[in-house]
This record gives structure tokens, C-alpha cells and sequence, in this order.
């Protein structure tokens, strides 16, 4: 019984370990991201970015293994004698995320009448739903170097932005501390 439970519950795909190991990296690099929009304050933090990569990377970890039993199916059907044809999309699960997680960062933007806040938030939530579908998958260079390009700009970058005339203009201390057009 509990041999079943170790082992993945498809005959192919990724198994217990390599569905650890995604998982690490996530947490790894996306808590990165999450805890530097933590230590800013802002509204969405590094448990949030973290539970959208886990969602992100657990929807792609499913996916990946739903191609690998299609593949054994066909295989099987194939040696049984059968003439089939698959189409497997692996894509939909991410145009999904995609869209999912937009409507999720969408409600960390504020408009307040000196401007608009949460835009940097809503786009690292965003941001880490796709690190987390690019680990899930297995491509683990892509969320490396993801992780590692948006990790530099959001610190370094914004120092050097900082001494020059193109600063950043910071989110009020409180949320709703500006007045809000009507």
C-alpha cells in the first residue's frame, strides 16, 4: 500500500523525486522573488508568489505526466493492434495559467488620483506562476535563468534607476492612505 503511494499513480511521468525536486527549485527561486516584495511592504509577499508557483508548478508537474500516460496509452493501443491518432497539447495548460494568474495580479493594482500602484506586484506574481510552470515541466534552465534576470532587476536595476532622474515613484505606506477617484 504505501509503495503505491511513493510510486506516481500514472506509469509514466515524473516521479516522487523529480516532482521534489521541482518543487525545491520553485520554492527556491520564487521564495527569492516573494521575499524581496515582502521586504518592500507590498501587498503581495513571499507566501503569495509562493502558493501561485506551487499552484503554477503542481498544474504543470500533472500536465507533464498526463503526456507521458497518453504516450504509454497510445504505445499499448498501437502494440494491441489498434490504428489511432493522439494529439496531445501540452500548451493549454499553460495558456490557462496565464490567463488565470492575470486575473489574480489584476486585483494588486491600485488607482489612486496620484497614480497607479501594484503593477511591479501583479507582474512578480505573474512572473512566478511561469517559474513555477517552467520548473513543473522540467526545464530547468529556462526557470534559472528567469529567476535570475528578474531577481537582478528588480534590485539592482532599480538601484541604478534610483540615481538617476527615472526614479521609481514608491506605493503610498498605506494602503488606501490616497484618496480614491470615484
Amino acid at each position: 500500500m504505501f509503495l503505491s503511494f511513493i510510486t506516481n499513480y500514472l506509469d509514466s511521468g515524473p516521479g516522487i523525486v523529480e516532482i521534489i525536486v521541482r518543487m525545491v527549485l520553485t520554492a527556491v527561486f520564487v521564495g527569492v522573488i516573494g521575499l524581496e516584495r515582502q521586504m518592500r511592504h507590498k501587498i503581495a509577499g513571499v507566501t503569495t508568489h509562493l502558493m501561485v508557483a506551487f499552484g503554477a508548478a503542481g498544474i504543470a508537474i500533472l500536465q507533464d505526466a498526463l503526456y507521458y500516460d497518453s504516450i504509454a496509452q497510445a504505445i499499448k493501443y498501437i502494440d494491441m493492434g489498434y490504428a489511432i491518432e493522439v494529439q496531445i497539447q501540452r500548451q493549454r495548460v499553460i495558456a490557462q495559467v496565464v490567463t488565470g494568474v492575470g486575473f489574480l495580479g489584476a486585483g494588486t493594482i491600485l488607482k489612486t488620483r496620484n497614480g497607479i500602484y501594484g503593477l511591479t506586484t501583479a507582474a512578480t506574481l505573474w512572473l512566478a506562476a511561469m517559474i513555477g510552470l517552467t520548473f513543473g515541466m522540467g526545464a530547468y534552465i529556462i526557470g534559472v535563468v528567469i529567476s535570475v534576470f528578474s531577481f537582478l532587476f528588480l534590485t539592482l536595476f532599480r538601484k541604478l534607476l534610483g540615481k538617476t532622474s527615472l526614479r521609481h515613484q514608491e506605493s503610498p505606506d498605506i494602503i488606501g492612505s490616497q484618496p480614491v477617484d470615484e
